[in-house]
């Protein structure tokens, strides 16, 4: 039994470019004793923590390493054991990341409990593609919105943002992406712009662009899978614009 006070604190790593993780999360992992890691996460950010126990315990094409009732007996074990158990978990942990669940099992057993943000990819991955998540004149707000709840069924919020004029983002859609059109295409909304931006921020970052009635042939000619993030509003073709004078840029600069 370790004589450290036992203590949790909930990291979020970012959305996959280890670049933007924040300092606040870095000082964190520099003080761990344990590291519970997800699959998401940029694993070159384990060297942050160097004298930590680091342990994967996150899901990897539907494998699971532990399951969520383990994990949070694995946080208060080695939280008892070995002190400062950081909980490193990909994008921002109280965004669809059940770092709020941990959180309230863990308080359970007196133990401390922290929480550092982290940026979400429903934010850094439009960006990363010149897609600003709202403009004036083009969208006032905008939706996150989890593709498969609890239940694995596509959430009703999108029935609702799809009768929005607001850019509406798809965490963990891709499975349900049929339905996503379907929805849309009754509010007759097949031209609406749509990107799929695969692995976002990171090396093997792959995308495709098109609207509501194309995407779906799109996806099937990229190849594009989970994890994705799917974004639909008229901001979309903002990317276009921004490539475009990218290009004129770099034309400038060569001649």
């Amino acid at each position: 039994m370790s004589t450290k006070t036992p203590k949790l604190t909930v990291v979020g790593a970012g959305p996959g470019d280890p670049d933007l993780i924040t300092l606040k999360a870095i000082k964190a992992l520099e003080s761990a004793d344990v590291v519970l890691y997800d699959a998401l996460i940029n694993e070159s950010l384990l060297e942050y923590a160097p004298k930590a126990e680091k342990i994967f315990v996150g899901k990897r094409k539907g494998c699971y390493a532990y399951q969520q009732e383990q994990i949070n007996e694995l946080i208060v074990s080695r939280a008892k054991s070995h002190g400062h158990v950081i909980r490193l978990k990909g994008g921002d942990p109280f965004i669809f990341g059940r770092g709020a669940e941990e959180i309230d099992y863990v308080q359970k057993f007196g133990i401390d409990t922290n929480m550092v943000p982290g940026i979400s990819s429903s934010l850094a991955v439009p960006a990363y593609q010149g897609i600003p998540l709202t403009k004036r004149g083009s969208s006032e707000s905008f939706w996150v919105i989890t593709g498969t709840t609890k239940s694995h069924k596509l959430s009703q919020d999108v029935c609702l943002a799809a009768k929005s004029n607001a850019t509406v983002v798809i965490l963990m859609g891709m499975s349900k992406l049929s339905e996503i059109v379907s929805i849309f295409a009754a509010e007759n909304k097949e031209d609406v712009p749509v990107a799929i931006i695969q692995n976002g921020t990171t090396e093997n970052e792959q995308f495709g662009f098109g609207s509501i009635k194309t995407i779906e042939q799109v996806v099937s000619d990229k190849k594009l899978s989970s994890p994705a993030i799917i974004v639909i509003g008229e901001v979309v073709e903002q990317r276009a614009k921004l490539a475009s004078i990218y290009r004129e840029v770099k034309e400038e600069i060569v001649s």
